[in-house]
């Protein structure tokens, strides 16, 4: 090698040791996170912009653009997601999701671009979809550009996609604590202080900027939200049961519709999203135009308390039905934004046919709205912590936080129950792709070494004692790894045949601390997961299991053997 290149190599590696640091990474975020709140600000604007110039500043039934823009702008859309931007089909999380662990963070700069042309005409044309989740996509979509260009190591190459959703759905939500949340959740799975930080740092970063372009105000304006009483919880904890049933008829809804249009000849994909798109006017034709787009005016108003409870049971249908034909037909958006929709007029249909009957228990309708919300997420998206906190960050009002938790709760554990398969873990085994599971780790019970361990040892050898006293301890024993006290340094263990080698060599009188593996046994207690004991028996062929007060207390010992019969 020339002295040129040697160089050159050195300089390389000395780049990329320094953008792989802890600090530049945390820095990265902060850039990662404006980048995407901008990007997402003009995501937002363009879907206003195409609504305003193909449907109007304020759409109205019996217009017949309700039905022709959606079917029209449709056809181009299947065109495009079919012959240019293929991996812009579906919602985006999944697409993230396997960037982690499939494709070593690899999201293509082409996707940001197709998902933002899209999805911004499929939204702005009237199709029930919302811009959170393609706004995530787009976020990873640039971060993992930018991560490539820096050339940075796999590992974090692979953790820089998560971060860039998380600024991207902080943006489009103007919720930090909820994307953080949900990235966590539902797209990486595990925390670590590294992963958290950059998370954060990016989402707040992302936030900072949409809020300097869109203005610092809630996605939804909320009036004034009371504390529950004590006797209201009934009415919460029944919109709970409702929005549990709801969630199941909406998943399986979507994953038998969707399995039965994917099974369809590939010539049919060019007109699924037309379909789906004059379905959709049509119904908005016939005097439901609410239904349309992501519906956060409509959202506003439900909390605003402006619908008859009749109203509010057919638009909770009405859009439940619709989602399920725009997103089926693999047009371009997202699943939040309706999710919130049916949620909020679900709760606040509730709200208004107990208000009629039971006047007595009943809150604001904006109470019930921000619970159905929450349940909807909660049963639907399958995303339990985010549903809470993302009802609270957009109330701004923790006296909601006992009906919330009362009622996603129910919800959460009926879609359980009923639909045992999220939606998102559904709609990526349909695709034929794998990914973890997150709810189904974070359901598995966990194996503990108290499950794995052997009783504590009727021998019990000391490292002061001769190797001749040992012997005479061990001599009517079948074991052949023996436990060794070495207080006030732990414990250790000493094998049979290293006691024979020392006989035979005629060292009976030394001591069995002088025979004794280097180093010091890992304290394990009986409440560690058994993987903390797997990490250290290929070095120790005896492990010691003590108690947490006490480290001279021996509880049990665990061996290799132990943990793999476990297993």
């Amino acid at each position: 090698m020339k002295p040129a290149d040697r160089n050159s190599t050195s300089r390389e590696s000395t780049l990329s040791s320094a953008l792989s640091g802890e600090r530049f990474f945390l820095l990265l975020a902060i850039i990662i996170g404006a980048f995407s709140g901008l990007a997402v600000v003009l995501f937002r604007l363009f879907i206003d912009w195409v609504g305003n110039v193909l449907l109007g500043a304020a759409p109205a039934k019996h217009d017949i653009r309700l039905v022709l823009v959606p079917a029209l702008v449709s056809l181009v859309i299947g065109a495009l997601v079919i012959h240019v931007f293929p991996r812009t089909r579906g919602s985006g999380v999944n697409q993230t999701k396997a960037a982690l662990y499939i494709y070593d963070g690899y999201i293509s700069l082409r996707t940001a671009v197709g998902k933002f042309l899209t999805a911004g005409l499929a939204i702005g044309a009237g199709h029930s979809l919302g811009p959170e989740d393609p706004s995530l996509q787009i976020g990873a979509a640039l971060a993992s550009f930018i991560g490539r260009k820096l050339r940075l190591r796999r590992d974090r190459l692979r953790l820089i996609a998560p971060i860039g959703a998380a600024a991207g759905l902080a943006a489009a939500f103007n919720a930090p604590i909820s994307a953080v949340l949900f990235v966590i959740e539902e797209i990486v799975g595990r925390w670590s202080t590294g992963v958290f930080g950059a998370v954060v740092l990016a989402a707040v970063s992302s936030v900072v900027v949409a809020r300097s372009f869109l203005g610092s105000e809630a996605l939804f304006h909320i009036p004034d939200v009371q504390p529950a009483r004590l006797g209201e919880l009934a009415a919460y904890a029944v919109l709970g049961i409702i929005g549990g049933i709801v969630s199941v008829l909406f998943a399986r809804g979507i994953g038998t519709l969707r399995a039965y249009l994917k099974a369809l000849p590939r010539w049919t994909q060019y007109f699924q999203p037309a379909i789906a798109g004059a379905l959709i006017g049509t119904v908005g034709y016939f005097g439901l135009p609410q239904v349309m787009g992501s519906g956060y005016a409509t959202i506003g108003a439900i909390l605003g308390d402006h619908f008859t409870w009749k109203l509010l049971v057919l638009l909770t249908v009405a859009k439940l039905i619709a989602t399920t034909i725009s997103f089926t037909s693999g047009t371009p958006g997202g699943m939040f934004a309706p999710t919130l929709f049916i949620g909020a007029a679900l709760g606040a249909a509730v709200g208004a046919i107990e208000r009629v009957y039971f006047p007595h228990l009943t809150g604001p309708i904006a109470v019930y709205a921000l619970v159905g919300m929450g349940v909807l997420f909660a049963g639907f998206l399958r995303a339990p912590m985010t549903s809470v906190f993302m009802v609270l960050e957009v109330s701004g009002d923790y006296g909601i936080i006992v009906p919330v938790m009362v009622a996603n709760t129910l919800a959460y554990m009926i879609s359980r129950k009923l639909q045992p398969v999220p939606i998102f873990d559904l709609l990526s085994r349909q695709d034929g792709v794998e990914l973890p599971s997150m709810e189904e780790e974070r359901e598995q019970s966990v194996l503990r070494i108290e499950d794995a361990m052997q009783p504590a040892p009727a021998i019990i050898l000391s490292g002061m004692q001769s190797v001749d006293s040992a012997m005479a301890q061990v001599k009517d024993s079948g074991d052949k790894v023996f436990l060794v006290s070495r207080a006030p340094f732990g414990w250790n263990y000493i094998e049979r045949q290293q006691l024979d080698k020392v006989l035979l060599s005629g060292k009976g009188s030394v001591a069995l601390s002088s025979l004794l593996a280097e180093g010091t046994m890992p304290r394990l207690y009986p409440d560690q997961a058994i993987e903390s004991a797997l990490r250290y028996a290929h070095e120790w062929k005896l492990l010691a299991i003590v108690h947490r007060a006490d480290a001279e207390q021996l509880v049990g010992v665990i061996a290799l053997e132990d943990i793999l019969a476990h297993y």
